[in-house]
């Protein structure tokens, strides 16, 4: 298991440093229905650190999104709901759309951020195959409705249907997903290092689907969230159901790098 958690730690390492890592953001700006300007004039709604005063417009209309260029044809922009978002670009710098529970955003990216600032890596806990914990997956019957919080203070529905239960120093833990797919299961969770050598806000989990209802939580590879390393970020963070009472001791430690 080791060789496969050093591969997983260079594959964080190689996107994490790469042209478009979440370290290269500069900006989160929300969109209003209408004409959205995108350029460096100190009015427009999407604020370029250089460039032209104008570049163009995010039109966004009812469910039409549009990006229109001061010099080009309209184009249709997809937001990131239901897969990966269309990408502007211009010179150095690239922008998106996301959509967050109906409200719209631009995440401008600076492609060339690690001219300045190369990333540094991270840090890591030593493995510890006790943190690799084969917990029971256990239906809730009636399904449990949760106002989980983002960073930005907004507040995302979750449905919760299920729950991992387990037992560390001989009491019973559960977790509660935040998300659970065909690939994939997704916890948000604090513990006892948050804040000291763990990020404050928490940290991620994914994990394969549950079989034959078993599911393996291996928090070696617990990581941190997007917002461990910029401000332009909206993640989700831990219901007060999965704060932890004990340290986890695996996984990412906090960061050095954040761009803000």
């Amino acid at each position: 298991m080791l060789n496969d958690l050093k591969a997983w730690q260079a594959q964080r390492h190689a996107e994490l440093s790469a042209p478009d890592s979440w370290l290269g953001m500069i900006g989160l700006f929300w969109l209003s229905p209408g004409a959205n300007q995108v350029g460096c004039h100190e009015g427009a709604a999407i604020q370029l650190p250089d460039g032209p005063e104008k570049l163009g417009d995010v039109i966004w209309q009812g469910d039409t999104l549009l990006w229109q260029p001061v010099v080009g044809a309209a184009q249709s922009l997809r937001t990131d709901l239901a897969g990966p978002p269309s990408v502007i670009d211009h010179q150095n710098l690239s922008f998106f759309v996301v959509d967050r529970d109906g409200q719209l955003a631009v995440r401008l990216r600076d492609r060339t951020w690690a001219a300045s600032r190369p990333f540094g890596g991270l840090a890591y806990f030593d493995e510890d195959p006790a943190w690799r914990i084969t917990a029971d997956w256990l239906e809730l019957s009636p399904p449990l409705d949760m106002a989980v919080p983002n960073v930005s203070g907004d507040l995302l529905p979750v449905t919760v249907t299920h729950k991992a239960v387990f037992l560390v120093a001989g009491q019973p833990v559960e977790l509660l997903p935040m998300s659970v797919g065909e690939q994939e299961v997704f916890f948000v969770f604090r513990d006892r290092t948050s804040g000291k050598s763990s990020y404050g806000a928490g940290r991620f989990l994914k994990t394969k689907p549950a079989v034959d209802g078993k599911i393996c939580l291996d928090f070696n590879y617990a990581y941190n969230p997007p917002c461990a390393f910029t401000a332009f970020a909206t993640c989700p963070l831990p219901p007060a159901e999965n704060w932890l009472g004990f340290p986890v001791a695996a996984g990412e430690q906090k960061p050095v790098d954040r761009h803000d």
